[in-house]
């Protein structure tokens, strides 16, 4: 691409991501910062996990998404008694007659709902790890192999994004996530409550008789195009090494590393720290970030914009962390406070 095309890209790449915004506005009331952080996934490439409390609006924000861009749209409601194959799909057995009138049995492949472009996991943590685990290779490859070893492996559509929403405060009966499939998760969001005037324009919303019209204002192809242009973003190396040096800060002194970045506050209350997808998804989300603001580069403020969804989910603390209170949160806010901007300092 020339200066001009680039240009051109970037000026489209703002004005989708402005137009699902405000289609979402239209159904969705308040939550700013987490839609805008969830669009930053779905330009990005990556896959999101919503984090809150029942009835604020997690379902209903991924519903919206869904029906203001022209994917293909897949929902799994997990629950413990449901099974990997009711979410990958299953080979059946079909009887078909051939031209002599002899039935012979033939199996087929029946696609289960994550062959979608968007797929809502709702309540991923209610399900059992075997169920949670046939999500691995989806996130990751991209593609679903059945039968074990031997069997077939099935290419997911493009884009392929995986949606999917917690609930932290029931943790009866539940199944946290591992560290493996966290790890898989471009950002972890939390959604909070509405404030007084955000509550008031949801129950005016939600209890009169009109009903809000979710407009699709982007397609497939062009989506996988601003995906493509986010790559193509130049970063600068003392940005990189920056975002390089934030995921190295969450690295407390040990057998795996010699905790040469980490704070006080990590070495004290940190177990394992980030792993290098973080580094990519503070480079990918920043450079969203940058093209959303019109720049041609990405500045050391976007990569601390994304710090906190990008990190939250990759950071394992001990037990003395849990006795005094500190989340994951904590400990990101106090590495963008102190890590240093320049290398050499």
């Amino acid at each position: 691409m020339n200066t001009q095309e680039t240009q051109q890209a970037a000026d489209q790449f703002r004005a989708d991501f402005i137009a699902v915004q405000e289609e979402i506005a239209k159904a969705v009331v308040g939550q700013r910062e987490a839609v805008e952080d969830l669009l930053t996934c779905l330009f990005a490439g990556g896959h999101a996990l919503l984090e809150g409390v029942p009835g604020i609006g997690k379902t209903l924000l991924v519903r919206t998404i869904s029906q203001a861009v022209d994917l293909s749209f897949g929902r799994v409601q997990f629950t413990p008694d449901l099974m990997p194959a009711d979410i990958t799909g299953t080979t059946i057995v079909d009887e078909v007659e051939d031209e002599k009138g002899h039935r012979k049995r033939t199996f087929r492949f029946q696609p289960g709902p994550i062959f979608a472009n968007i797929v809502l996991a709702d309540e991923i943590n209610r399900a059992t790890p075997k169920t949670q685990s046939a999500l691995l290779e989806a996130m990751q490859e991209r593609t679903v192999t059945i039968g074990g070893n031997e069997g077939m492996t099935h290419e997911l559509p493009k884009p392929f994004f995986v949606l999917a929403t917690q609930n932290p405060v029931e943790q009866e009966g539940t199944y946290p996530l591992p560290e493996a499939q966290l790890d898989r998760f471009f950002f972890k969001l939390r959604v909070g409550y509405a404030s007084r005037q955000e509550m008031g324009e949801i129950v005016a919303l939600t209890t009169g008789s009109a009903k809000p019209e979710i407009k699709k204002v982007l397609d497939a192809e062009r989506l996988i195009g601003h995906q493509q242009l986010v790559r193509r973003v130049p970063v600068a190396p003392h940005v990189q090494d920056y975002a390089i040096r934030c995921v190295l800060a969450t690295h407390p002194r040990g057998e795996l590393s010699d905790g040469q970045f980490a704070t006080p506050m990590v070495s004290r209350f940190v177990h394992l720290g980030a792993s290098p997808r973080a580094a990519q998804t503070l480079m990918l989300a920043g450079k969203c970030r940058a093209l959303l603001d019109g720049r041609a580069t990405v500045s050391i403020e976007d990569i601390q914009r994304a710090a906190l969804p990008a990190l939250r989910h990759r950071i394992m603390l001990n037990f003395e962390a849990t006795a005094e209170l500190v989340d994951a949160d904590a400990i990101v806010r106090n590495i963008i406070e102190t890590l240093p901007r320049d290398a050499g300092s």
